[in-house]
């Protein structure tokens, strides 16, 4: 938060020179005299709670002179009077008190007696059983011509000014600033007064979702940060303001003795003189007495069984395994006081069964759920990770610093690479990455993540400065905003001569080094560079989206030394030309970005005027005013209330099937405005959002409008762990079974995915219309587009409700575990020792590259049992099949990264396991090479594993994270999916620091198979690898 420091000089002594006056909240002097008679016309506080005085008055300093002991607490403004003398005017207009704890009377529950002509008492005998008086402190409105004022220093020759008198400083856009006046014996008294920017208020503690059974007690906490801090709160439910008298909440509400009817969402609201902003809703659910909210029997969940196990005589290949919904339990009687203090309690598993599946003449074990129940909530650790880069060149941005808020949490890498563990309760996650060496403005992002726990990847860009050009600051200088090759700039910022100042406040006319770096959208590749995503709160407290027409950064600084300045005010020109939305012009605005929680606030309003730029044609600009302090990024937006949600899911094959949706993918979308008749041409864009898919898909915020399907489109896109998903294809045909969307609103929509006229583009992004559904047209009420009020809807609706898709291109690639466990959501991992991953806090994922040498692309296989951990030697912990990938550099050559079991500790963190592999090629193949290093390093960890059938490699797996020259590649992530991209990465690159794509499959490999169409009848070795019951070889002989 920025401040300013003013110094200002006492006027006039105080009146007498007698003995001191007793401070403000200094020990208190006892009773004023007894009881006085009931005021008439009390006001009541909630009408009196004026946080800054309006209308020409002014509030003065607080007065406590008495103590809550005894009677009560009497504070007369006739004994204020006497002891403060000047201090109070004649006729206070006003009266407002809070306890010494900065509470008012209706949220200690305290009935109190007020009047500006009479003071405050607050006596004993009133207040509720076992209830006394607060101690509280009070202050007075006063008209203004009632508060002394000067504008001279003045001698104070007679010492007559003490520390007892205060001077307040105002200005527009501050908070009041209140100093005591301080001599320093030569005959002037200084005051210092410090005036913090006014800034709106936001959350840092949202109510939590909780379920209770009725006659319990709940309490729900919020807690909101800003300048000046929030004291005043309200609480909604179900929308509904509730009576503050009736439920005395201040940040707190406590609600006992719960009835049925009290079920519903709760959301509470904090306002000060800057704004007010709304928290994330709660859900409260009351149960009946004996009511359960964790049913005992799971729910269905399917997993696929391998290609060769049919389940039943339908040739359905899934099998239901169960699954236990995380949803929260009722807390036990003692837990119910507190906000946030523990994890809670959360329906999970209780108990798991082993079964057997016929699998082609085997038996397939697979765990299933069999019971669940209610225990603590797991909290997986939630991560954002990722990469951050110049906008520009790619170049990482090396040991850079890191902010949440205010506190710095860490730094980049030397190749730009970041993690950040989100703070528990973070409902809005904002970072600032500044780079040290000041080449790039600072960047703001709102950084998505997923709340059930593990990683999010982010690549972040970074908006190179502009270099300086050196100013005159005596002369009138004028910088353009936009230099697009061919266009006109969006605007120019003016600065008068004498507008540059140093902190101090003095005016600074020297060279000035100028930097003024403008974000234009109208250069469709800035869209990722940009700061925040764009929101404000309005009067309501409600975060709410902005359409951009450029940003600007600023830096000053003084020639000779490097000092930074500030201005004054200067003028914001907009060329009013480039506004192609009339109804836009009406509603631009200047802001400003609070680098603290990623939210523009208002600096001031762009209003029409005549103006030409030299000897061009006469034009229209759009003029504000700022002054540039403490913030350095600026705004050119309008406010949109043409508001929609666009419904988008993300699935693990082109079969979209709705039990393999993914969950933590980074759907992003960039609003558009399309040159008219050209919705393929974006004119600029307008503003960009990214949410992360859950287990209902994402439900994203876009621009839309209701006359005009194109007047706004959308680009969209979507990435897991780095990795680029793929979209529909909209060409040679559009498929509306494919594409999610049925017809007429298809068409309506748009749909074209990038690669619709030339094929060489990529094929991971798609474009939209967001055509705003006609809710008296069927064939647009059932998504994937929903009105802005329509949220609750888009993010319940069914799988078979219109959406849009992308997918991870994955050919014939196959896992089974026989513990199930959904990668994309932590949640679902249980600890048991047949489980792939033995730790749910940290994934580690191991790969080995297999080579062949054949005429064609091949399915490999991984089995993976116990080898050496006596609970579960020779028991299967899993299977991966993967089919290799074409060397385009070499003929006949294919390569595959299959992944194994990792060897280690399992979930008790006991005893280690060795796992055993089997690697087999599908086909008539046959190993011709082993790595000679991993070969050595076997040997020299024993138990050898044998190697008898030359159509397979068997290895006890190496404890030790080898790398790529022993083809092994080994990575550790808190998020399992982001670990094995990582190593797959690496596999095809055949590096242990690499990443690539393209299959290079003659480096760093393990070890090397030759294949041949394997002749018709022959079978494939494939059935072999389940195995018909569980062998258990006796310890200390080779592993068969």
């Amino acid at each position: 938060m920025g401040e300013l420091a003013l110094a200002l000089l006492a006027l006039a002594a105080l009146h007498g020179a007698g003995a001191p006056e007793p401070l403000e909240n200094d020990l208190e002097p006892g009773k004023s005299g007894t009881a006085a008679k009931p005021w008439k016309a009390a006001p009541s506080l909630a009408d009196l709670d004026l946080d800054t005085a309006g209308g020409g008055a002014e509030w003065t300093s607080w007065f406590n002179i008495d103590h809550p002991g005894g009677d009560g607490d009497y504070e007369s403004l006739e004994a204020i009077r006497f002891y403060y003398r000047g201090r109070v005017c004649e006729r206070p207009v006003a009266i407002q008190a809070r306890t010494t704890e900065w509470e008012l009377p209706e949220e200690v529950g305290e009935v109190v007696h007020v009047s500006p002509k009479k003071g405050f008492r607050c006596i004993n005998k009133e207040q509720p059983r076992g209830k006394t008086c607060s101690n509280y402190h009070i202050r007075f409105l006063c008209p203004l011509e009632c508060i002394p004022a000067a504008s001279h220093p003045s001698p104070d020759p007679a010492g007559t000014l003490g520390t007892a008198a205060n001077v307040s400083a105002h200005r527009e856009g501050y908070a009041p600033g209140l100093a005591p006046i301080i001599s320093n014996g030569s005959g002037v008294a200084v005051a210092h007064v410090v005036r913090q920017r006014l800034e709106k208020p936001y959350m840092v503690l949202h109510p939590k979702t909780k379920v209770r059974v009725a006659g319990q007690e709940v309490t729900f906490c919020c807690k909101a940060s800003g300048t000046p801090v929030p004291k005043k709160y309200y609480w909604y439910h179900n929308g509904t303001l509730l009576d503050r008298k009736v439920h005395r909440y201040g940040s707190r509400l406590v609600l006992r003795g719960l009835a049925p009817e009290q079920a519903g969402t709760y959301h509470c609201k904090a306002s000060t003189e800057a704004g007010a902003i709304k928290s994330a809703p709660a859900q409260l659910t009351v149960l009946a007495q004996g009511q359960q909210s964790c049913k005992l029997e799971p729910e269905p969940s399917l997993v696929e069984l391998p290609s060769e196990c049919p389940q039943d005589a339908t040739g359905s290949r899934y099998y239901n395994v169960g699954r236990c919904p995380p949803a929260p339990c009722a807390d036990s009687p003692a837990d119910q006081s507190e906000c946030g203090a523990d994890a809670g309690r959360c329906c999970g598993v209780r108990r798991m069964e082993m079964r057997e599946i016929p699998c082609a003449g085997s038996l397939l074990p697979v765990k299933v759920v069999a019971e669940c129940g209610c225990g603590p909530c797991a909290q997986p650790r939630v991560l954002v990770q990722g990469r951050v880069t110049a906008a520009d060149t790619g170049e990482p941005l090396r040991f850079g610093q890191i902010f949440l808020g205010g506190r710095k949490v860490g730094f980049t890498g030397y190749k730009g690479s970041f993690t950040i563990e989100v703070p528990p309760d973070t409902q809005r996650l904002v970072a600032r990455f500044v780079d040290r060496q000041q080449r790039f403005v600072d960047a703001v992002k709102v950084l998505p993540f997923n709340r059930r726990g593990g990683a999010v990847y982010q690549e972040v860009k970074m908006l190179r400065k502009k270099e300086p050009v050196d100013l005159d600051g005596s002369q009138s200088n004028a910088i353009p905003l936009g230099e697009l090759s061919g266009q006109e700039p969006v605007g120019e910022l003016v600065l008068p001569a004498g507008a540059f100042l140093r902190p101090s406040g003095e005016v600074f006319k020297g060279i000035v080094k100028a930097s003024v770096t403008f974000l234009d959208p109208r250069d469709m590749a800035t869209a990722s560079a940009a700061s925040s995503d764009l929101s404000f709160t309005n009067a309501e407290g409600e975060i709410v989206p902005l359409r951009t027409y450029g940003m600007f950064a600023v830096d000053f600084r003084e020639g000779e030394t490097g000092a930074a300045l500030q201005t004054g005010p200067v003028e914001v020109r907009m060329d009013a030309g480039q506004v192609q939305m009339p109804e836009h012009l009406q509603k631009m605005k200047l802001w400003s970005l609070n680098p603290e929680t990623g939210l523009w606030e208002e600096e001031g309003v762009l209003r029409p005027a005549r103006g030409n730029r030299g000897k061009r044609e006469e034009r229209t600009f759009l003029v504000g005013n700022l002054e540039i302090r403490e913030r350095r990024l600026f705004n050119l937006d309008v406010p949109e209330d043409r508001r929609c949600f666009v419904k988008v899911r993300a699935y693990s094959n082109e079969k979209f099937n709705p039990y393999e949706q993914l969950e933590g993918v980074v759907i992003s979308l960039i609003n558009l405005e399309p040159q008219p008749g050209y919705p393929a041409n974006p004119r600029a864009w307008g503003r960009f959002d990214s949410v992360v898919t859950g287990p209902n898909g994402a439900c994203l915020p876009a621009f839309c409008d209701g006359q005009r399907p194109d007047a706004y489109s959308a680009y969209v896109t979507a990435t897991l762990g780095g990795e680029e998903l793929e979209a529909v294809a909209s060409s040679p045909k559009l498929n509306p079974n494919a594409i999610g969307v049925s017809q007429p609103y298809l068409g309506k929509l748009g749909y074209r995915r990038l690669d619709h006229d030339d094929p060489n583009l990529k094929k991971t992004a798609f474009q939209i219309n967001v055509a705003k559904p006609d809710p008296n047209n069927v064939d647009e009420t059932n998504g994937p587009i929903y009105p802005y009020r329509s949220l609750e809807e888009c993010e319940e609706a069914p799988v078979s409700a219109n959406h849009l898709r992308f997918y991870r291109v994955e050919v014939d690639k196959y896992e089974y575990n026989v513990v199930p466990f959904k990668e994309s959501d932590l949640t679902s991992w249980t600890g048991d020792y047949l489980s792939w991953w033995p730790n749910p806090q940290e994934f580690r994922a191991c790969f080995i590259k297999v080579q062949i040498e054949g005429p064609q692309e091949y399915m490999v296989r991984s089995r993976n049992v116990g080898g050496s951990h006596p609970r579960t030697r020779g028991q299967l912990y899993g299977l991966r099949d993967t089919r290799s990938v074409r060397d385009t550099l070499l003929e006949n050559t294919s390569g595959a990264c299959v992944e194994f079991k990792c060897s280690g500790m399992l979930f008790d963190q006991s005893l280690v396991d060795r796992t055993l592999v089997s690697i087999v090629p599908q086909g008539s193949c046959h190993r011709t090479a082993i790595n000679s290093l991993l070969r050595e390093y076997l040997s020299r960890h024993p138990p050898v594993a044998e190697n008898n059938h030359t159509a397979a490699f068997t290895m006890l797996a190496p404890v030790d994270p080898l790398g790529h020259n022993y083809g092994i590649y080994t990575v550790t992530d808190q998020n399992p999916r982001l670990a094995k991209e990582i190593a797959i990465g690496r596999c095809f690159d055949g590096t242990s620091d690499g990443f690539s794509r393209e299959m290079k499959a003659d480096a760093g490999t393990a070890v090397t198979f030759t294949c041949r169409e394997r002749p018709a009848g022959r079978e494939s070795v494939f059935p072999y690898l389940i195995p018909r019951e569980p062998r258990t070889p006796t310890p200390g002989t080779p592993y068969p």
